[in-house]
């Protein structure tokens, strides 16, 4: 990954304009609207996603229609790809352990109806 996707995602505005892309391609004005800064603000942050690989832009006329860039969320989804394997498995051992523990509360009870 050429810019750290991590720090570019850290910014909770850049954030909210890729929540806002995850619909599909949309103008800057439209992501104006939808997340209310200006739109200078919203122009630097698409800037810098582009730059970072996270957004595309293509021009249609007069307008340039932003749409976010699937390859760098992909090396994102790799990376954190090992780390969700170790989640994973201390839920399922968390789940088990409910389970044990729900399983010892409802004999327990029925013994005392």
């Amino acid at each position: 990954m050429h810019i750290d996707a991590f720090q570019t995602l850290a910014d909770p505005t850049r954030r909210r304009v890729v929540d806002a892309l995850s619909g599909g391609e949309r103008q800057v004005n439209d992501i104006v609207a939808e997340i209310g800064i200006h739109q200078s603000g919203v122009s630097r942050h698409l800037r810098i996603l582009h730059e970072a690989g996270f957004v595309t832009v293509r021009a249609d006329g007069q307008r340039r229609l932003y749409a976010l860039k699937p390859d760098r969320f992909h090396e994102l989804d790799e990376w954190l790809a090992k780390y969700r394997t170790l989640w994973e498995a201390r839920l399922d051992r968390f789940g088990a352990a409910l389970a044990r523990q729900q399983h010892r509360k409802s004999k327990g009870s029925s013994g005392n109806d």
